[in-house]
């Protein structure tokens, strides 16, 4: 553990160790990013696209009954993905084309990439929002001009990786078949995500020792 010194009235602050929170990301990831590629690439190949979209959509809902048949409790982010797919489901079988099921998560890549850029001068960048969510800092750390500065590099970092990410998306789904798509852009986003969360960890580790210096 990393400890960082408090003001007298707040505790000291414990940051856990790097491969308790790798520990913690990646099944998210993995149910969140690399299996639902994989599950509907496995029931296009059995069925064509009408089943390789059934059965992302019965991925999803296998999800949130997993969670309530053991009795946890189902996050906002699982039910808004649950809501999504199904209406990303109905506009595609109603329409015949797979694009507009890929299409929808491809612009909200554009939006994120936008809020990233947008937010990197203000004083709470969007970077900020989302490592207090992940990792809960204190407000005594958070505060800290070492601190304020990374969360602002590091919404211009992940405003230029999912700028990246879409520009590449998009091209890909527009002009390549749906297999190439999902082979591709999958290989590509995890290279290009892996790299700005590498850079996202190198500047971390140089902003701890920056806080243990003036501690």
């Amino acid at each position: 553990m990393t400890v960082l010194a408090a003001p007298s009235e707040a505790p000291a602050f414990e940051l856990p160790r790097f491969g308790r929170l790798v520990r913690h990301a990646v099944p998210r990831v993995l149910e969140g990013m690399i299996l639902p590629v994989a599950v509907f690439y496995v029931g296009m190949i059995l069925s064509g696209i009408t089943g390789g979209i059934v059965v992302a959509v019965a991925w999803v809902y296998a999800g949130v009954v997993w969670r309530l048949a053991r009795r946890k409790a189902v996050p906002g982010a699982v039910l808004l993905a649950a809501g999504t797919v199904t209406v990303r489901a109905v506009l595609a079988l109603l329409s015949g084309s797979a694009v507009i099921f890929f299409l929808q998560p491809t612009l909200g890549v554009f939006c994120a990439s936008a809020g990233f850029l947008a937010t990197a001068r203000l004083r709470r960048p969007l970077a900020q929002r989302v490592a207090e969510d992940l990792v809960p800092l204190p407000e005594h750390v958070i505060e800290r001009p070492v601190m304020r500065r990374f969360f602002a590099r590091q919404s211009l970092v992940w405003g230029c990786a999912q700028l990246g990410n879409a520009s590449l998306s998009l091209w890909l789904l527009l002009s390549q078949t749906i297999q190439t798509y999902l082979i591709v852009r999958t290989t590509a986003v995890a290279v290009l995500l892996s790299g700005a969360a590498l850079l996202t960890l190198i500047d971390f580790r140089l902003c701890l020792r920056a806080l243990q210096r003036d501690a």
